[in-house]
């Protein structure tokens, strides 16, 4: 007999770990099914294993091509086709590598037996939403009604990210041109400009002085300043993959004006959005929200959820919990009392993250809007003021000649 860890809720919601005895995983799965429990995972107690799932959580597939993966796994399991069955079609018609090798292995876990919730599970690359979502159709029987949410919240994310990438684009391609041109004009326009007036003894005012200062300057130590900069950049990088460091950065960029109000509206968009299709697939809420966490790309949420899920368990209402961490907006906390009150969460929290969704394209497009005409104004600015810090010495010297 082996040894197994597992979570698992109770039927309040509340979860629970445990360590116990049986032959494989499935019977452990299927003994703790029997006692009216939700089992979320069963792993076999062993420190190697547990550390290489951990790791693997870090990899991820494209949600793309996954989305498509979805879109006809649900067409073929409606038409009535074995689940084994169309994971066998699809495995080998997928044109992601990546994602058939995965799919591949799934199958080969349905076939010895496993559960398709821990036969995905088991891979390490799939979402956790899709995991909890596929074992809540698994007990309820509704497997096709859980697939079809899942893929409406994917188009949706995907929809939202696309949106906000490419209103990204053009400003970030803007900005770089700019401080490429500018880094040529001193570094390249400037000194030369400095070695035609040093030649004729020129006498240059102020504003050229410190150009050719600058130019000069920047010339001498442009390899330095650009491998100052990609140490630094290496440093960051590595810092910023450290938990604690992730959460540091999370709260800077909720302090930056403007932008910060925006990204927190982004996160409670996501946020509600992956909880709301949680409720609605019949996941306990205190599983929910420890899921969402797992689900959301910043720490900052991730810790927020996890001490909700606390007072949650606890006995007191996600509205009031959310309000004491202090980050979700009043707005977001007034609409989740009301679906509560109602009996409408799942439904209240669809509508916070439509509203979010709306109102962060909004804020974005409006604030893009200022954005270009202002890098363009300064671009403006500073070609003129080189031109006229450059040309003026010669202006004076033709004065001096006639």
């Amino acid at each position: 007999m082996a040894e197994f860890l597992l979570r698992y809720a109770d039927p309040r919601g509340q979860m629970h770990e445990s360590v116990a005895e049986a032959s494989s995983e499935r019977e452990a799965r299927e003994r703790m099914a029997q006692q009216g429990f939700l089992v979320y995972s069963v792993r076999a107690k062993d420190l190697g294993t547990r550390l290489g799932a951990d790791a693997g959580r870090r990899q991820s597939v494209n949600l793309e091509k996954f989305l498509i993966f979805n879109q006809q796994f649900v067409t073929l399991v409606r038409a009535g086709l074995p689940i084994l069955k169309c994971l066998d079609l699809l495995a080998d018609r997928l044109t992601d590598e990546k994602l058939g090798r995965h799919i591949k292995a799934v199958r080969d876990e349905v076939k010895t037996g496993t559960i398709l919730s821990d036969a995905f599970d088991k891979q390490n690359v799939f979402p956790a939403i899709y995991v909890t979502s596929v074992l809540a159709g698994e007990k309820s029987g509704s497997l096709i009604e859980v697939l079809d949410r899942y893929v409406t919240y994917q188009r949706l994310t995907l929809g939202a990210k696309k949106k906000l990438v490419s209103a990204l684009a053009y400003p970030c391609v803007l900005i770089v041109m700019v401080i490429i041109l500018m880094v040529f004009l001193v570094t390249y326009v400037v000194p030369n400009f400095a070695s035609l007036y040093s030649s004729m003894g020129a006498k240059l005012p102020m504003a050229t002085t410190l150009l050719i200062a600058v130019g000069t300057t920047a010339r001498a130590y442009v390899l330095l300043g650009v491998a100052v900069l990609a140490v630094a950049a290496v440093a960051v990088y590595f810092w910023a993959r450290r938990d604690s460091s992730q959460e540091t950065i999370d709260r800077l960029i909720m302090r930056i004006p403007v932008l910060g109000d925006i990204w927190t509206k982004y996160q409670v968009a996501q946020l509600s959005r992956v909880l709301g299709t949680l409720l609605v697939g019949g996941i306990p809420l205190v599983q929910a929200l420890e899921t969402t966490g797992r689900s959301l790309g910043t720490k900052l949420l991730k810790k927020v959820l996890d001490r909700t899920s606390v007072l949650v368990r606890e006995g007191k209402p996600l509205s009031s919990s959310m309000a004491s961490m202090g980050i979700m907006p009043v707005l977001a906390v007034d609409m989740m009392e009301v679906g509560e009150s109602t009996g409408a969460l799942p439904q209240m929290l669809s509508s916070v993250a439509e509203f979010y969704e709306e109102d962060v394209a909004t804020r974005m497009a409006t604030l893009l809007s200022l954005v270009e005409p202002a890098i363009m104004i300064f671009m403006g600015i500073f070609v003129a003021f080189v031109l006229v810090a450059l040309y003026l010495p010669i202006f004076s010297l033709a004065d001096t000649i006639r």
